[in-house]
């Protein structure tokens, strides 16, 4: 039958696959404090975090409970920050929606209120506050998608610190290896057209190809499940060259 293909023991979480928690620092996750109240804090420290793209700060808040948050651009260890409704709308700072003023360059935002920040976190990113209703904050991502978000949902004041990681060339493999060493993935990937037909349901055959078509059924078998899993159409869209 040949080998496990490399979905199938993706799945059994063996430690070729699985994410190097040890190199973890914390969760970056705004505490919880109650809605109406405004807390300050200090930032402690500035972490890289292996396998994240921007550093994290360790906060620690006027009530003794500590946090880490993505640093933005201009935090310095030893700067006050404020969380909370009344909190200025100042680099650092964070306020629900309601309180930021639009136009404001915002990032880690809450997808729900008190989710702890889920949007815009990466290294160089921010959203942009592009507008307000009665109940929803209208806000531009970076790959240019509006999303609508409650206004009591928080975010923080600011450009996520480390932009630019990826102008960088990686130059050779080893840098390759490296970087993708402190994340969860497999790397080298190989294509399944490379692989011998024991190995892989597209391998095989006098010259790489696929040899048939790639769209499968959701409901496929472990090991034929590759390619173009429940895609929503097929072929040349009309008018396309």
């Amino acid at each position: 039958m040949g080998k496990r293909i490399l979905v199938q023991r993706m799945g059994r979480g063996t430690p070729t696959f699985r994410s190097p928690k040890h190199l973890r620092i914390a969760p970056v996750k705004y505490p919880y404090i109650p809605p109406t109240s405004t807390l300050k804090g200090i930032v402690v420290d500035i972490l890289h975090e292996p396998g994240r793209s921007a550093p994290i700060a360790l906060i620690k808040l006027e009530n003794g409970e500590e946090f880490y948050n993505v640093a933005v651009e201009g935090l310095r260890v030893g700067q006050i920050i404020e969380i909370g409704p009344n909190a200025s709308p100042s680099n650092g700072n964070i306020l629900p929606l309601r309180n930021i003023p639009e136009g404001a360059r915002i990032c880690n935002i809450e997808l729900r209120p008190f989710d702890g920040g889920k949007l815009v976190r990466s290294g160089g990113s921010y959203a942009i506050l592009t507008g307000k209703t009665s109940t929803h904050a209208i806000i531009t991502l970076p790959s240019g998608k509006q999303k609508s978000v409650l206004l009591d949902a928080r975010a923080t004041i600011g450009v996520v610190a480390g932009g630019g990681r990826l102008e960088k060339p990686l130059l050779k493999a080893g840098n390759s290896y490296y970087k993708w060493k402190v994340k969860a993935r497999k790397w080298p990937r190989v294509r399944g057209v490379a692989m011998n037909a024991v190995d892989h349901p597209h391998g095989g055959g006098s010259h790489q190809s696929e040899s048939k078509p790639t769209t499968v059924s959701r409901r496929t078998p472990p090991g034929r499940k590759v390619g173009h899993i429940a895609a929503r159409r097929t072929g040349r869209k009309k008018g396309a060259h």
